[in-house]
């Protein structure tokens, strides 16, 4: 899957969709059968991850959270690398070192994933202050979720973003759970985008679980950082359907708002809507889920027979 998609098509949307949700579900399937890396997945989120990602360009950077499989998929990462890296192993794209808490892929812009809760905000102002001192039309996008709005380092870069004038685009995907613990149990009110207007950042709430909305919404905001070269807030409502981490059993969410949210996923939605318009017939639809579960049976595939590194390479990327 290429790296930028000029124009994407409803059905090029929903595929990428496909794909995220088809490496997500291999993860929780991993996980069932046996011992296996803990994961945190965005099963639920789809919509949020391609709309936003599709609107970017290719000179652009991203930073994002541990949350980010679905980020980098979108952004075109190969995800038979992505999953050798969760492994451990050799053709992982930092040769294992990282697993999917930390995975950085060069080539695709993606500069960082951070576990650290924030972690991504407080490194945004100086990506994107290099970006403003190098020149050029390239903006930084900062991937985070509603728990991390909730820490002071959102309102330091932010602050900073305010007062240096920063090409950033802020992408909060307002989830509803941080961790485990919902968020109304640490917000005052349901949204995160009006926060923004004390640094005088303009800004914009979004319905996340609908793939085509999220995308015009991001196209516009790049456009607005990318042309006026000023930090924009865009606030993705949407919805984990998981667990905090793999495995998890969710006991702590109540089942109600669960099932109300899963009425309400992002690949449904753009499947009935398609359906709907006579774009597509069920039949393409059925084959699209196929090419996205062959693609990511494919990856595993690769992945498990990466090689793990040679413990004499261990010191190999280390700075000290």
């Amino acid at each position: 899957m290429n790296r930028t998609l000029a124009n994407p098509s409803p059905a090029d949307l929903l595929a990428r969709m496909m794909l995220i949700r088809a490496y997500e579900e291999k993860i929780v399937a991993f996980h069932a059968a046996g011992p296996f890396p803990s994961v945190c997945t965005s099963v639920g989120q789809e919509a949020s991850a391609v709309g936003a990602v599709t609107a970017l360009r290719s000179e652009d950077q991203i930073l994002t959270n541990h949350r980010s499989a679905g980020h980098l998929l979108a952004r075109g990462a190969d995800p038979g690398r992505m999953l050798a890296e969760v492994m451990g192993r050799q053709d992982g794209y930092c040769k294992g070192r990282s697993g999917t808490l930390h995975i950085s892929v060069k080539e695709l812009g993606v500069v960082l994933t951070s576990t650290i809760v924030g972690g991504e905000l407080s490194l945004a102002p100086g990506v994107a202050l290099s970006r403003t001192m190098l020149g050029g039309s390239g903006i930084v996008a900062c991937f985070f979720g509603d728990g991390a709005a909730c820490e002071g380092i959102f309102h330091e870069s932010l602050n900073l973003a305010a007062v240096w004038n920063l090409p950033i685009l802020y992408i909060v995907e307002n989830n509803q759970w941080q961790a485990f613990v919902h968020r109304k149990e640490t917000m005052v009110g349901d949204h995160i985008a009006p926060w923004a207007a004390s640094y005088g950042i303009a800004s914009r709430t979004v319905d996340g679980n609908d793939v085509e909305a999220m995308h015009r919404a991001a196209l516009e905001a790049a456009a607005f950082v990318r042309e006026n070269r000023k930090p924009f807030l865009l606030e993705a409502w949407t919805y984990r359907q998981r667990g905090h981490m793999e495995p998890n059993d969710q006991s702590y969410v109540d089942p109600a708002e669960l099932e109300s949210w899963k009425g309400k996923d992002p690949i449904d939605r753009q499947v009935a809507r398609l359906l709907a318009s006579g774009a597509l017939t069920e039949a393409e639809v059925e084959a699209m889920r196929a090419e996205a579960r062959a693609t990511i049976e494919a990856a595993a595939a690769f992945a498990a027979a990466s090689p793990f590194p040679d413990v004499a390479e261990v010191g190999e990327g280390a700075y000290a």
